[in-house]
């Protein structure tokens, strides 16, 4: 073929289609590789490094346990071993609380950490930090990105590319091609996706699991009018429907409350046998689910762990982190008002803040405004009724299951339900707004694709205003990998240690690690510095400290962050303020002696060197200095 055929056919042929679907992806790998680049930053929330430690492990062959130790978790545990196998042995240190063993987590639905074992065993994932300085994890010698971090991001945003595919694909039946074009260049433009993609969470592949199951909800609704396919094809969907309902319970507990508007859909339809079909995806639901719930039971008495106790917590019987970090929690305290309290809080800020900003900007507004519009495809009408009352549910549940997690993160954590529903708000968005497009007359054509220009443009300006400098640092802090697994160094991979932020330490330091454990303020008042340093020992012997290093396993380092001891610069007033949990005096007190070389711990306690020059830090260990593995 000869070049002027070949420029024909590029031009005018087959092959222009192919020309502009690779031009497509050319620019969304430039923007990727752009955003990447610009804006992103390691990892700075618990839940993704807590999935990432899980996905490692299970990678390493160490089964579906955890480095990050929750005090709830080891009362859990503890009740049914001891039920289950004893006392034990006289003079013998029975391990109910699985310390001495790897522990296994039941905090976390298995789903996503899974997935991400399965990419770290084909990925080329680093996860030492490079003793040589490299051009893009360490520009100047001077530590910045972390490559595991990095890699899990960048497969995140190949699930949101396949996500927005799905929902181009979906919105153009619905909708028709142009609102699916213009839909899909918004999503690539929504900011709140990406920040998403890199923030290591399971949102986006959960968001793929959601656009999956309406994908199945229109196909049935199709068949349902204009059967196209064999009559055994409705139960095949309708137990995708449920199958794919359960894995993304299977990835966030609270995704399993919409097998209630699913299976309201599909007996709503008008299909024979449609009853059958609802308990098919009811069925297909706990298949799913079910073996995964009979673990957590045999494994801690609650069928889906510590997350069975989310509406307890944040309620004010359970401030804050207070019941994960108890070893021995009251449960059976709690009064119902407590509970009434807490959803009558949280779903004001939901339906002021977080409804206006459902899909990361104002074009949630047309969705809302379009919800009094009709439109002419029933399988549209149909599956806009079905997000109404999944979106209704969604935020009930993320009201009522609101924790700490979202006090850390807020907006980006994966108690965020809302965000699932973006790409559905941006397809009825823009479907609304070409409907206002067309009752205008423009003297030019070109003013009406104008008009397309801005109202994309501005759709897009959060993400345009954040990839402008300055350039967002992807160090985030206290989360420093190079000092959290220095601070490991000073331990062996089998010891224990504690830290406020155990999950950081069980990522980037790869050790076990007991959550900060709450104990009572000392008598700062005092009249002398041994009386305040006596009631600090006793604080701590009260505390569950004693009660895990000397009944469980030995405590060999004290990891305390900004995160407990507060903002500001290191010195005096600040520790002595001990931020929420008062540990930052305990730590003034056993560095407060006359040499200034060695900290004056209070009485029997076993960690007696503390490590100076941590300037994000505060670390007390059993030996002066790092150990090798």
């Amino acid at each position: 073929m000869d070049a002027q055929k070949w420029i024909h056919r590029m031009e005018l042929g087959g092959g222009a289609k192919f020309f502009r679907l690779g031009l497509g992806l050319l620019a969304v790998l430039v923007l990727a590789v752009i955003y990447d680049v610009r804006c992103f930053r390691n990892f700075s929330t618990i839940e993704a490094m807590d999935s990432a430690q899980l996905a490692r492990n299970l990678a390493r062959g160490k089964g579906y346990t955890t480095d990050f130790i929750r005090p709830l978790s080891m009362r859990l545990q503890r009740e049914v071993n001891e039920t289950r196998e004893g006392l034990g042995r006289p003079g013998a240190l029975p391990d109910h609380s699985r310390l001495r063993q790897p522990h296994p987590d039941i905090s976390n639905p298995p789903a996503y950490p899974v997935l991400l074992a399965g990419v770290m065993k084909v990925l080329p994932f680093r996860f030492q930090l490079t003793d040589k300085p490299m051009r893009f994890w360490s520009p100047g010698g001077r530590f910045v990105r972390y490559q595991p971090d990095f890699l899990i991001a960048v497969f995140n945003q190949f699930l949101l590319f396949v996500t927005l595919v799905l929902v181009y694909f979906l919105a153009r039946r619905l909708l028709g091609g142009l609102v699916a074009g213009v839909s899909l260049l918004l999503l690539l433009g929504n900011e709140l996706l990406w920040r998403f993609s890199v923030s290591g969470l399971s949102t986006t592949w959960l968001t793929l699991i959601f656009v999956g199951l309406a994908w199945c909800l229109v196909l049935l609704e199709s068949e349902s009018r204009e059967p196209r396919r064999k009559p055994a094809s409705v139960y095949g969907l309708a137990a995708a429907a449920g199958l794919l309902t359960g894995l993304g319970a299977l990835t966030r507990y609270s995704f399993g409350w919409f097998i209630i508007p699913v299976v309201a859909f599909i007996v709503l339809l008008p299909l024979q046998r449609k009853s059958a079909l609802g308990v098919l995806a009811a069925a297909a639901f706990i298949l799913a689910l079910g073996p995964w719930v009979i673990r957590n039971y045999s494994a801690s008495g609650a069928s889906f762990g510590t997350a069975t106790y989310a509406a307890v917590e944040g309620t004010y019987a359970a401030p804050g982190t207070k019941l994960q970090r108890s070893f021995e929690p009251i449960l059976s305290r709690v009064p119902p008002s407590a509970f009434w309290h807490k959803l009558n809080q949280n779903l004001r800020q939901i339906t002021q803040t977080d409804l206006p900003g459902l899909a990361g900007g104002w074009l949630s507004a047309f969705f809302l405004v379009g919800l009094m519009v009709a439109l002419r495809n029933p399988a549209a009408r149909r599956l806009r009724y079905f997000l109404l009352g999944g979106l209704a549910l969604a935020c009930l549940v993320q009201a009522l299951g609101r924790t700490y997690l979202s006090d850390d993160s807020p907006g980006i954590n994966s108690e965020n339900m809302l965000v699932l529903f973006a790409p559905f708000v941006v397809i009825y968005g823009v479907s609304l707004f070409f409907q206002l497009l067309d009752q205008i007359v423009f003297p030019a054509r070109e003013l009406r694709f104008a008009a397309i220009g801005l109202f994309a443009a501005v759709a897009c300006l959060p993400m345009i205003l954040f990839l402008l400098p300055p350039r967002n640092s992807p160090i985030v802090f206290p989360y420093l990998p190079n000092y959290i697994s220095g601070a490991a160094s000073f331990t062996r991979p089998d010891e224990l240690m504690m830290s406020d932020v155990p999950w950081a330490v069980a990522w980037y330091g790869n050790r076990q690690c007991v959550w900060l454990n709450i104990r009572g303020k000392p008598d700062l008042a005092a009249p002398t510095l041994e009386a305040i340093r006596a009631s600090a020992a006793e604080t701590v012997r009260n505390a569950d400290f004693y009660r895990i290093n000397d009944n469980q396993k030995a405590i060999q380092a004290l990891l305390i962050s900004r995160v407990t001891l507060g903002p500001g610069t290191v010195g005096l007033p600040d520790w002595l303020g001990g931020g929420e949990d008062n540990w930052g005096d305990f730590m003034v007190l056993c560095g407060i002696n006359n040499s200034n070389q060695r900290p004056i711990a209070p009485p029997g306690f076993p960690l007696t060197y503390l490590q100076r020059g941590w300037p994000t830090q505060f670390l007390l260990t059993a030996r002066p200095r790092p150990v090798d593995d």
